[in-house]
């Protein structure tokens, strides 16, 4: 009788799409923000897409420390090694140090990203690797190069540079806790349709179902959050609610100050953070033009506008230096450039 293979469990999608975007950092020198923002809730369900995010942005900020304790502990040139097997090393790292990940669960995953996206064999160096680790983890190597600079930068993951400059204006212990509080997990910004619910009933009803939440100090209908699990299984940013979107994009909407009635364009709009943000300014009232030379991205600006329930916005797929051709009799109010965004 034929003996009847078992299936292969399918690789964690928001693993394998990290190691992905982790390759074009460092190959085409890519920005994280731009990387993990540009479609990656496309391809992947809300829940794995915020955890590839999350991979992304840990193992971009601690890469240094990282790749000080993968050398450590690499039978070879750590700088020889293939550049995907290093990517999952870093990740799997970064579970193990930074994570609730149970430690069984980051080495199974890691193991099979290498064994499947490298070689066969990959996954014994992995598994050798990151066990080794994980046995040092309450007493992990230290840098010590001789040079307090180069040794804090390296291991908190830190431009040398930077740390000389710091060193030399601050002193070691406040540069030391400078270093610690830069690369302490950011909160993530939420903006509230304050014409549609006020900013403390969303503060009160977040702490009490335990999330941390404060408002924005610079920003009157904006909160800052920890965790975006609770606000997404809550569906608020599903009815249209909130939004999630970085201060900083925030403030450079009310820069710009749209007013009711206005036209305003806005270049390289997409996802539509921004956009929907003006036209919320705007009380939905004028005419906002959206522009974006990608289509599935401007499709991202519609989808927005309408979970939204803005209809002021017209989104295009089209480069701004064709807006006069296309549209030759334009006036706008303002126009807002935003590149790269910020």
């Amino acid at each position: 009788m034929p003996k009847v293979r078992g299936l292969r469990k399918r690789l964690d999608p928001a693993r394998r799409e990290a190691v992905r975007l982790l390759e074009r950092i460092e190959n085409d020198q890519a920005y994280v923000n731009r990387l993990t923002s540009a479609g990656l809730t496309d391809e992947l369900e809300p829940e794995a897409g915020r955890r590839a995010t999350e991979y992304v942005a840990g193992v971009t900020r601690w890469r240094r420390w990282l790749d000080f304790l993968l050398a450590q502990n690499y039978r070879g040139r750590y700088e020889s090694m293939e550049p995907r097997l290093r990517q999952i090393l870093r990740l799997g790292l970064y579970e193990l140090l930074f994570t609730d990940t149970p430690p069984y669960a980051a080495l199974h995953e890691a193991v099979e990203l290498a064994r499947r996206l490298v070689r066969p064999q990959a996954g014994a160096v992995v598994n050798a690797v990151l066990r080794t680790l994980l046995r040092q983890r309450d007493f992990l190597p230290q840098p010590q190069t001789g040079d307090l600079a180069e040794d804090l930068a390296i291991r908190y993951s830190h431009p040398t540079w930077i740390v000389q400059r710091w060193l030399a204006r601050y002193g070691p212990a406040d540069t030391e806790a400078l270093l610690r509080y830069n690369n302490e997990r950011p909160w993530f910004g939420v903006r509230v349709r304050t014409d549609r619910i006020p900013r403390h009933v969303v503060l009160h009803r977040l702490v009490d179902r335990g999330l941390e939440a404060e408002p924005s100090p610079v920003l009157d209908d904006f909160i800052r959050v920890q965790r975006l699990g609770p606000i997404l299984e809550d569906r608020l940013i599903e009815k249209g609610l909130l939004a999630v979107q970085d201060e900083s994009a925030g403030l450079v909407v009310r820069l710009l100050d749209p007013h009711p009635e206005e036209t305003v364009v806005d270049a390289c709009a997409a996802p539509g953070g921004k956009t929907t943000y003006i036209a919320t300014r705007m009380r939905d009232h004028g005419r906002v033009l959206a522009f974006d030379v990608h289509p599935k991205r401007t499709e991202l600006i519609r989808r927005a506008a309408l979970q939204q329930g803005l209809t002021s916005i017209a989104a295009e797929t089209l480069d701004l230096r064709q807006v006069p051709e296309r549209y030759p009799e334009l006036r706008a109010d303002r126009v807002l450039l935003d590149v790269p965004c910020s």
